[in-house]
């Protein structure tokens, strides 16, 4: 797939800032929060000490979304940049919760982060009266600051608590799982369409414990924006992504893109289109303790509802006719 664009100096600090902000935060940020701990400015990290106490379980419930991040002028620089865009194939009604399968994993899920997590798309306007959120790992809620920033763009933990709050209080949520994982991060290279998902099964058995409707999304061009070293099995390096894993619980990929100057080689992703495509949602019955027969009826319904979706679209979006959806 060439490339759509240059981007602009701007448009790439900006695309440089976001994956990056995680790393700021946590050197920056975390050392300067215990060094204040013992100067003379001790209440100030005190004060949220006591406030992350008492706001521990907040992730679990809910969250604390704030509308002011989620239309951060940033998000709309991200956007352009590849661009990234929502195409809504059915409505979706607010009088129901819905449990989202997000595909692919890709390596940095541009395309959920900016259609689920921000406004920069209009997701509230192609969706009125839905409330996006999109799981993570939930140790990312235990680090200080963090936290507060994912929680202020939607996200929430993709613990069992967290995703039960919001399938059980109210209605119009839509919880999005990136159901592939970190695992799926290592099949991220362009021209494959490889998903993990035939063992995948918790979150069909969570959509029937809470009656909600199963909605498949298909994102193109993720996997399209960078190229990725990938390692033997045998390997060491392989070995140390594997254990590198085991203790930080996502793996270390080695990928490259492009850079400032057209031609060379850099850590920014290529500018090619991002296009997520929310398909029909698959309504499920309420049944508190599915059997697995139950269960693998209804994950055999989602597969079979997520291939159509990308057999539908894939010639619009960068794939040829014969580009096949392979599930491991």
């Amino acid at each position: 797939m060439p490339h759509s664009k240059q981007p602009s100096h701007f448009q790439s600090l900006m695309l440089l800032q976001w994956p990056l902000s995680y790393l700021a935060i946590f050197w920056i940020l975390q050392p300067l929060f215990i060094y204040l701990l013992f100067t003379s400015l001790w209440p100030l990290p005190a004060l949220y000490l006591a406030w992350l106490f008492l706001d521990w379980k907040t992730p679990e419930r809910g969250g604390r979304r704030s509308a002011w991040v989620r239309n951060w002028c940033v998000w709309t620089h991200i956007r352009d940049y590849f661009p990234i865009t929502i195409l809504k194939t059915k409505d979706l009604s607010s009088e129901h919760n819905y449990l989202m399968g997000v595909h692919p994993h890709g390596l940095l899920t541009f395309g959920a982060f900016c259609n689920f997590c921000t406004e920069a798309t209009g997701f509230s306007k192609t969706f009125p009266g839905i409330t996006p959120h999109l799981a993570t790992l939930s140790w990312f809620f235990k680090i200080p600051f963090v936290r507060e920033y994912l929680m202020a763009k939607g996200v929430c933990s993709v613990s069992q608590p967290a995703i039960d709050y919001l399938l059980s209080h109210s209605t119009g949520n839509l919880v999005g799982i990136v159901v592939g994982g970190v695992g799926e991060a290592l099949q991220s290279v362009p021209n494959t369409t490889t998903l993990i998902l035939q063992k995948r099964k918790g979150f069909v058995r969570t959509a029937l414990q809470h009656g909600a409707h199963l909605v498949p999304t298909f994102t193109f061009g993720e996997t399209e924006v960078y190229d990725q070293v990938l390692f033997h099995k045998d390997s060491r390096m392989y070995k140390f992504q594997s254990c590198f894993r085991r203790i930080f619980g996502f793996y270390f990929c080695v990928f490259y893109g492009q850079s400032f100057c057209q031609g060379s080689t850099g850590l920014l992703p290529y500018s090619r289109p991002i296009v997520t495509v929310v398909g029909e949602p698959l309504p499920l019955p309420q049944i508190e303790n599915p059997s697995q027969e139950m269960v693998d009826k209804y994950h055999a319904l989602y597969m079979d509802a997520l291939h159509k979706l990308f057999d539908q679209h894939k010639t619009h979006y960068g794939c040829s006719e014969t580009q096949k959806l392979f599930f491991l």
